[in-house]
Order: structure tokens, then C-alpha cells, then sequence
């Protein structure tokens, strides 16, 4: 059995990582909160534009616009969401993962990636990836002009034929406890199967075509924007559970060694009484 010094030195020690993780846990709830105000902000405007989009797209020649026309996909992008710090349970390791799964499927050799997050950076380009940008060290500032200045960077990218499909993978906030991995057809913009039938006839000025060209553009940075907010609250969300569950087991190894305290102390108390018990009857005789 350990000694009294040994076992009040060890719970003296993870009675400080205990702090150090409930604040964490506080912290990251702050920072949950932030982002679920940001997302629902963001959602009726990125809803009306999408679904403006959905309404025109039909009615228009897909050729005259860059940004929507289908190309066959000879060299494929993959963005992946990743967290630049680690402490937030299996959020990074779920998703590097499954998207290393993807980008096998698709084929290595004719896919490039950019990494939002330090943790997918190190990942990939340990292992031989083709990783064409990246970014990291933004979240704690995260605001609008990161995701305009990542979606204008792939859409340059896209329309210089630098790759001829665009597909987002990140982690979708569902609540605190659930995380859902998504990916995302980002270039070239396609109309989705479940979108509404909307029956009324709009008349637009300018022109469908002109409303178009304008809304696109938004609607990717609406959209990167989303990506962005989805993965900070996720990993807020994961971080916040992991450290809630690394306070919990720190309090109940607190209390075993408590306990494991209080049973060597009584047994040195039992020891010293024994001790000098056996003194006074050997000083009798």
C-alpha cells in the first residue's frame, strides 16, 4: 500500500486537472452557445437563397454559367473540417477517417485536398496526400470573411480547371451528445432531388440568368459559412462532453483514493497504538 504522503500528493494533483477540466468544459460551453446564435442567424437567410436557387435553376441554360455547368470529374477536390486542438473526444479521429475512406475511393492519385483545421493538415500530409492549401489558427476568431476569403480560394481554384468537383466533409451539429459526418457536393452547384415544387411563377428583374450569376456566389459563402459554424459547434459540443466526462472519472478517482487515504491512515494509527501498547506492557513486566 501506497504511503499517506505518496496518495495526498496524487489527489492533490488530479484535484487540479479536475479544475483545469470543468474549465474547459465551461469554456466550451460558451463557445457551443456562440455558435448555435451564429447558426440560427445564418439559416432563414441561407434558406431563402437556397431556395430562390432551387426555384431558377431549371429555368436556365446551366453551359452559359461556370460555376454550374458539369464537367467530367478527371481531378476531384475534398475540403475536410477538421479542429486545430485535440481534447474533444473522437471528433477529429471519426472524420479524418471516414474521409480517408472517400478519397480512397475516389482515388488518391486524382484528388486534392484542402484542410480547414491543423488536426487534418497533419494528418494528410503525413501520409502522402496531395494537400493544396490549408487553413488553421482562425476559430477563436472565427467570423463571415473567413468563410468568403476559403470560398472565393475554391472557387478560383474551380474555375482555373485546377479540379472539376468540389465535395465538403464535416461534421454536422446535431445536439450536444450527437455529430453527424456529412458530405457536401459544394462545385459545381446542382439542383437537389427533395427540392420543393413551388407553383407560383416569379417575374424577376434582371433577368433569371442575372439573378442567378449574382446569388451563386453568395449562396457558396452562405453555405462555407454554415460548414464552418456546423464543425466549431461540433467540436465545442465534443470537447465539452469529453471534459465532462474526464471531471466525472477524476471525481471518483478523488474518492478511491479518499478512500484508499483513509484506510493507510488507519492502519498506521492502528500500528502506533499497537506499538505503544506492546512498549507499556513490555515496561510492566
Amino acid at each position: 500500500m501506497a504511503n499517506l504522503k505518496d496518495i495526498r500528493k496524487r489527489i492533490g494533483t488530479i484535484e487540479s486537472i479536475k479544475q483545469v477540466t470543468r474549465a474547459m468544459k465551461l469554456v466550451a460551453a460558451a463557445k457551443l452557445r456562440r455558435a448555435q446564435g451564429n447558426m440560427e442567424q445564418a439559416r432563414p437567410y441561407a434558406g431563402r437563397i437556397h431556395g430562390v436557387l432551387n426555384h431558377l435553376l431549371p429555368d436556365i441554360d446551366r453551359t452559359t454559367h461556370d460555376l454550374l455547368t458539369m464537367r467530367p470529374a478527371k481531378q476531384k477536390a475534398f475540403v475536410i473540417l477538421t479542429s486545430d486542438r485535440g481534447l474533444c473526444g473522437s471528433f477529429n479521429t471519426n472524420i479524418l477517417r471516414q474521409a480517408e475512406n472517400i478519397i480512397n475511393a475516389a482515388g488518391k492519385e486524382n484528388s486534392k485536398l484542402i484542410c480547414i483545421g491543423r488536426k487534418g493538415y497533419e494528418y494528410f500530409g503525413k501520409r502522402g496526400y496531395d494537400v493544396v492549401e490549408h487553413y488553421a489558427d482562425f476559430w477563436n476568431e472565427l467570423n463571415f470573411s473567413h468563410a468568403t476569403k476559403m470560398a472565393r480560394g475554391i472557387t478560383q481554384r474551380y474555375l482555373s480547371g485546377e479540379f472539376d468537383d468540389v465535395r465538403v466533409i464535416f461534421n454536422e451539429f446535431k445536439n450536444v451528445a450527437q455529430q453527424k459526418i456529412l458530405e457536401y457536393h459544394y462545385l459545381p452547384l446542382v439542383l437537389e432531388d427533395d427540392a420543393e415544387e413551388v407553383s407560383t411563377d416569379y417575374l424577376f428583374e434582371p433577368s433569371k440568368d442575372e439573378v442567378v450569376k449574382s446569388l451563386v456566389p453568395r449562396h457558396l459563402n452562405i453555405q462555407m459559412w454554415r460548414f464552418l459554424l456546423e464543425s466549431y459547434a461540433s467540436e465545442q459540443a465534443a470537447r465539452m462532453t469529453s471534459m465532462e466526462a474526464a471531471t466525472n472519472n477524476a471525481g471518483d478517482l478523488i474518492d478511491r483514493l479518499r478512500l484508499e487515504y483513509n484506510k493507510a491512515r488507519q492502519a498506521a494509527i492502528t500500528t502506533e497504538i499497537l506499538e505503544v501498547v506492546s512498549g507499556a506492557e513490555a515496561l510492566v513486566e
